[in-house]
């Protein structure tokens, strides 16, 4: 591992990725299409990768404390079974490296008011109900632009709904620097994705697969068997023209695009090159070509998540021994930035 502290005059800083998933629910495939798939490729690419489970994320709505632990060690088990190997990248929960909190205030202290009123994720989970959401849920993005710069963080890769947060974390490290007149903290770029990059609901092609949608025929969980990814995908809603033989014949068809695109990504393809393969062909010869695309992929992890979760010992030795190579990294740099701001 490098040096934590890099305040380089030029701005070459190491390239290290940082992300991270709230354990609120069972992971989907949408989950591991657009995030968990991308974290391995990119532990495999020219970076120092550190993966977190956002626990602190989770509690700006009320969790109860049993479920919360148990959420937490399925996110760390998804993260395993999808690839993620502790002997290549940090893996740990959030709340146990405690400079996570300490940072976020410091940047409380630096990011503006009319910055968090702008976000338009708060607006949306708060709804009509926002003076009874709580102040951490609307300072949520502070926390966010702590856990990637509390790392040095050059690349985070981001879903549509997160680049506005990345923004932030961008505004915020461009005030920092500014204000003490130090290139202390990178200016963070984001890595988006690739055909799948944002999956849609099987049941509506207009809305994103969720683990919150109350139908769980909308989504493929990461823990399904396979008879139960067969029988979603049977059920997933469809139109009744044959598929395109190119991209643009997908407009206006929102289902035939999502699991387009969902063969895709499982078959690491783009979406031209699958419509070649497919363009002509009825939903009823497509849906068991992408039922054995998805089975192959999924059924694998499952089993594994299952098996670790048999044996949680397994999870903690990993989030334990993960928390203490990020708590190397972070530690310096809190200190550096306490000393910056004349804290110490």
């Amino acid at each position: 591992m490098t040096d934590a502290v890099q305040t380089p005059s030029n701005g070459d800083f190491t390239k290290r990725v940082f992300s991270g998933v709230q354990p609120t629910g069972a992971l989907t495939l949408g989950n591991y299409l657009g995030a968990l798939k991308r974290f391995v490729d990119m532990q495999n690419e020219d970076y120092e990768t550190i993966y977190c489970i956002v626990d602190l994320h989770a509690i700006t709505v009320w969790q109860d404390p049993k479920t919360l632990r148990d959420q937490v060690r399925e996110i760390a088990a998804s993260y395993l079974a999808s690839g993620l190997d502790p002997a290549k990248s940090i893996i740990f929960n959030q709340a146990a490296v405690e400079e996570h909190a300490q940072l976020a205030w410091v940047f409380n202290c630096v990011a503006r008011m009319g910055w968090m009123q702008r976000m338009t994720q708060f607006k949306d989970k708060a709804g009509k109900n926002a003076q009874n959401a709580s102040v951490g849920l609307f300072t949520y993005p502070a926390l966010m632009a702590a856990d990637i710069l509390l790392y040095h963080a050059t690349h985070v890769p981001v879903g549509d709904d997160q680049k506005q947060h990345l923004e932030l974390t961008r505004d915020i490290a461009t005030k920092f620097n500014h204000d003490f007149g130090q290139d202390f903290f990178p200016i963070t770029q984001p890595v988006i994705g690739g055909p799948a990059a944002r999956v849609m609901s099987l049941r509506d092609g207009s809305k994103k697969m969720s683990k919150s949608d109350p139908s769980d025929l909308s989504r493929i969980n990461m823990a399904d068997d396979a008879d139960t990814i067969a029988q979603k995908i049977r059920k997933a809603k469809t139109d009744p023209e044959a598929l395109p033989s190119e991209e643009a014949g997908l407009e206006g068809r929102a289902e035939a695009r999502n699991l387009v695109a969902i063969y895709a990504a499982l078959a690491d393809e783009s979406v031209e090159k699958v419509l070649t393969e497919v363009g002509g062909k009825q939903f009823s010869e497509f849906k068991p070509m992408l039922v054995e695309r998805a089975v192959e992929k999924l059924s694998p992890i499952s089993a594994e998540m299952r098996r670790l979760l048999n044996d949680k010992s397994e999870i903690d030795r990993v989030l334990e021994g993960g928390a203490e190579r990020a708590r190397a990294i972070a530690a310096p740099i809190l200190k550096h930035t306490y000393e910056i701001v004349g804290l110490k």
